[in-house]
């Protein structure tokens, strides 16, 4: 057995010589350096005036505030781990570098100097702080007209400001404002409420809110979250063309879906505000159009719908629905 099994590994390494690329395929490992962005996430942050308002509105909404962020903490990393575009590291993790390192710092405001300081000397390339600044939870009733007959439903409504900074300067890279809840056009929140729209999902337990939407709420705030942060730091780009297929390097955990459509632009010179000299962003002319077929781990397939020029390294942007 063991002459057997030298042979096979021998025969292996021959096959893996001649075919370039084999070995990391095999065996799961990138083929050239990992340059993956080195990505931490500090603590969910509830806004000061949110504190306030859900102080005043009783236990039950501290409660259901307080699940929603603990809840979001390790969602968020799992949906930017996901993406696999990040090494990405928690508070905890950042803290752990630095002790090794023999480094104390305070990591609070990565905008402060202190903090992004810290953070830098931890190896951290950009730094994610998100902080809900709207939330309510609540059971609303419903009378249908005619019956007299009365239905709860549950409303949930989240909102996340999501900061990313750059530690090397403490600069502030992009500030959104994601809200779900308050759109009724929101496919994603349209699909929240009929996955759990059964009698249960407005139930109460020893008097509580049950945590199915609310959980369900988080997860989708948490994927939005890190989509933005994708959008931000590696905007899409086509790895390839061949006639009328293209490669896209988003896979999996990137919000790909098959059928979504892409615009396709190329890039040109960086505008530079004139008054500040500060960099705004590169010129982009849009030059075609691509359906997505099919999602793999790591890229996605898609076909040309319009071309005027579409090619290698160019980037995508996601059309919006019409």
């Amino acid at each position: 057995m063991k002459v057997g099994h030298c042979r096979l590994a021998g025969m292996f390494l021959w096959v893996a010589t001649l075919v370039p690329g084999l070995q990391g395929v095999v065996y799961g490992q990138p083929s050239g350096e990992d340059r993956r962005a080195k990505i931490g996430v500090v603590d969910v942050k509830i806004s000061p005036m949110l504190v306030e308002v859900t102080g005043n509105e009783g236990k039950a909404k501290i409660g259901s505030l307080g699940r929603a962020v603990e809840a979001m903490d390790g969602r968020l990393i799992d949906r930017l781990h996901n993406t696999r575009k990040f090494r990405v590291f928690a508070r905890s993790d950042i803290d752990a570098l630095l002790k090794e390192q023999g480094l104390m710092a305070t990591l609070g405001d990565p905008n402060d100097p202190k903090a992004a300081q810290g953070f830098k000397l931890a190896g951290i390339q950009y730094v994610v702080q998100p902080t809900v600044d709207d939330f309510q939870d609540y059971n609303e009733k419903v009378k249908f007209t005619g019956t007299g007959r009365e239905a709860s439903k549950r409303v949930i409504r989240l909102g996340v400001v999501v900061k990313i900074y750059d530690p090397s300067t403490g600069e502030t890279l992009e500030t959104a404002s994601l809200r779900l809840g308050d759109d009724p056009e929101d496919p994603d929140y349209k699909l929240l409420v009929s996955k759990l729209s059964e009698p249960t999902y407005a139930s109460t337990k020893d008097g509580n809110l049950t945590d199915d939407m609310l959980v369900g709420a988080v997860e989708i705030m948490a994927r939005r979250v890190a989509l933005r942060v994708v959008d931000v730091i590696y905007p899409a780009k086509v790895l390839s063309r061949t006639g009328e297929h293209v490669l896209i390097n988003r896979g999996d955990g990137t919000g790909m879906v098959s059928g979504q459509i892409w615009n396709v632009y190329a890039t040109g010179q960086m505008m530079v505000d004139p008054d500040t000299g500060v960099a705004i962003a590169a010129e982009e002319v849009q030059i075609g159009v691509v359906r997505v077929t099919e999602v793999e781990p790591l890229f996605s397939r898609a076909v040309v719908v319009e071309d005027n020029g579409i090619a290698k390294a160019q980037v995508l942007r996601r059309a919006k629905p019409k």
